[in-house]
């Protein structure tokens, strides 16, 4: 079911449990759509990122989707949608992850 509030992008690539997101934004009224396209994302009024697992296999998946790092790029930083990381989705905001060797974040914080 979804809500008449803001449409809010879950964002699928292969981690995290997006049906308990999915369900915690209906509760709320926001209209959920669990995507992993660009046009989804862009087009959606803020992004929610789960993420389950070690650092560099979260990145490895998101990046793997076909111009899943420029997308976020343009809606989060430069269109200034609001983005929510939850676990491992929170961490890759910042500018590098330790766990299991040095992986490269997204940069958009300071700090590892």
């Amino acid at each position: 079911m979804a809500g008449s509030g803001p449409k809010i992008a879950i964002l699928d690539y292969g981690m995290g449990n997006l049906r308990s997101v999915e369900k915690a934004l209906e509760k709320v009224g926001a209209t959920a759509i669990v995507t992993n396209s660009e046009e989804g994302i862009s087009a959606a009024d803020g992004l929610v990122l789960p993420g389950v697992g070690a650092f560099a296999d979260c990145r490895s998946g998101l990046y793997a989707i076909a111009g899943m790092k420029e997308v976020l790029q343009e809606t989060v930083i430069e269109a200034g949608h609001p983005f929510l990381g939850i676990c491992v989705g929170m961490q890759l905001m910042a500018e590098r992850g330790l766990e299991y060797g040095e992986t490269p974040g997204f940069g958009w914080i300071g700090g590892d």
